[in-house]
C-alpha cells in the first residue's frame, strides 16, 4: 500500500437489530416445529418435515442476509426499476404453466425443486422502486401532478399484481407500508380526501359480487365470533380459545391443544396463537418487544441516513414489519376481520423468512452509513 494513503474503516452493523432479528428466527425455527407436528405426521408421517424446510429456508436467509448487510445499499437505487420489473414479473409468472393452484388461490410457482410465493418479492421490490422516487421526487412531492398521482398509480400497479393473486391480506399490508413512505416524505395531507374516496370505492368492489361472499362472511362473523364458533367464525374462536388457555406462563413448550387440528395452519396465519398457549402471556409479550426493538432500531436508522433513499427504503422495510406484524397479531386476537397473514421471522414460510431476512440485511447495510449508537 502507498504511504500516506489509508482505508476507510468500516462501521460496525446495528448489533441490537442484528441480534433481535436472529432471535426472532430462533424462536420462530422452534415454534413452527412445536405447531407443525400433528399435521407433519397426519400428512407427511414425518413430525420433522416442517422443521426441515424452515432451517433450509432460515440457512439461505441468513447467507442472504450476510450477503446483502455487505452490499452498499446505493446499488439499490441504481437498479431499482430492474428490481421492480422483475418483482411484477415473478407475479405474472403465476397466470403460465409455472403457476399452480394451493387451497383455493393462485399464489406459487413452481420451480421444480420448490415453490416461491412472488408476492414477497413484489412486497420488497416495490419499497425499492418508491423509495427511489421518493428520493427522486423530494421537491415536488406534495404536488398533485408529479407527486400524489404517480405515487397513487405505482402503490396500485404494486397492489394490483397482488391482488389479483386473491390475497387481500398482502395487499392490504403492501399498501399500508407504502402508503407510510409516502406519508414519511411528506405527502400532501389534502389529497387524502381523493385518496378516501378511492379507498371507499375499491372497498365496495371488494366486499360486492358473489365470488366475495366469503370476504362478507369474515366481516360477519368478526362483529361476533361466537355466533358462529362452529362454521365461519371457527378460527377466531379456536385463537382465543388458545391464547385465553395459556394464561400467564403457558402450558408448556409443545403442550398446544389447538394444534390438533383445530387451528388450520397453527404454524403459519395463526402461529402468535400457538405461541400464548405453550408460552403464555410472558411468551407473546417476549416477542412483541423484539419486534418493537427491531421497528424501533429501523426508525432510528431511517432518521440517522443523510441520504434520502436509504431514508426511505428503511422507512420501508421498517413499516412493512410493523404492519405485517400489526395485521397477523390483530387477527389471531381477533381486533380486525380473519385474513390469511404471517409473523415476520417467526410463520412457517420459505420465501417469506428469506425475503425478510435478505430485507434487514439491507437495513443492517444502511446502519453502517448512519450516524447511531451501534449498541
Amino acid at each position: 500500500m502507498a504511504k500516506g494513503k489509508s482505508v476507510k474503516k468500516k462501521k460496525a452493523v446495528d448489533f441490537s437489530l442484528l441480534m433481535g432479528a436472529l432471535i426472532l428466527v430462533f424462536i420462530g425455527i422452534i415454534m413452527v416445529f412445536s405447531s407443525s407436528w400433528p399435521e407433519a405426521m397426519q400428512d407427511f408421517g414425518d413430525g420433522y418435515h416442517f422443521l426441515k424446510k424452515q432451517i433450509i429456508a432460515a440457512s439461505v436467509g441468513l447467507v442472504g442476509m450476510i450477503i446483502c448487510m455487505n452490499i452498499d445499499y446505493k446499488i439499490w437505487k441504481k437498479y431499482s426499476f430492474l428490481i421492480y420489473l422483475l418483482a411484477l414479473g415473478s407475479g405474472a409468472l403465476l397466470f403460465t404453466p409455472l403457476g399452480i393452484s394451493l387451497k383455493g388461490a393462485r399464489r406459487w410457482i413452481n420451480l421444480g425443486f420448490t415453490t416461491f410465493m412472488p408476492s414477497d418479492a413484489i412486497k420488497i421490490g416495490s419499497i425499492i422502486y418508491f423509495a427511489n422516487f421518493l428520493s427522486n421526487k423530494k421537491e415536488h412531492i406534495r404536488t398533485l401532478k408529479q407527486g400524489t398521482i404517480p405515487a397513487l398509480i405505482i402503490i396500485g400497479i404494486s397492489c394490483g399484481f397482488v391482488y389479483v393473486q386473491k390475497d387481500l391480506g398482502t395487499t392490504i399490508t403492501l399498501a399500508g407500508t407504502l402508503m407510510s413512505m409516502f406519508f414519511i416524505a411528506g405527502m400532501n395531507l389534502s389529497h387524502l380526501i381523493f385518496m378516501g374516496i378511492g379507498v371507499v370505492g375499491l372497498g365496495f368492489l371488494v366486499l360486492s359480487g358473489e365470488h366475495n361472499a366469503y370476504r362478507r362472511n369474515r366481516i360477519t362473523a368478526f362483529r361476533d365470533p361466537f355466533a358462529y364458533k362452529l362454521d365461519i367464525g371457527w378460527q377466531a374462536v379456536q385463537s382465543l380459545y388458545a391464547l385465553g388457555s395459556g394464561g400467564l406462563f403457558g402450558l408448556g413448550l409443545g403442550k398446544s391443544r389447538q394444534k390438533f387440528s383445530y387451528i388450520p395452519e397453527s404454524y403459519n396465519d395463526f402461529i402468535f396463537s400457538i405461541i400464548g398457549e405453550e408460552l403464555g402471556f410472558l411468551g407473546t409479550l417476549t416477542v412483541i418487544l423484539i419486534l418493537m426493538l427491531i421497528i424501533w432500531r429501523g426508525i432510528r436508522i431511517a432518521l440517522s441516513i443523510d441520504d434520502s433513499f436509504g431514508c426511505f427504503l428503511a422507512s420501508g422495510i421498517t413499516a412493512l414489519v410493523t404492519v405485517q406484524s400489526l395485521i397477523h397479531i390483530a387477527v389471531v386476537t381477533s381486533s380486525i376481520p380473519t385474513t390469511g397473514i404471517t409473523l415476520p421471522f417467526v410463520s412457517y414460510g420459505g420465501t417469506s423468512l428469506m425475503i425478510y431476512m435478505s430485507a434487514i440485511g439491507i437495513l443492517l447495510n444502511i446502519s453502517r452509513h448512519a450516524n447511531l449508537d451501534r449498541s
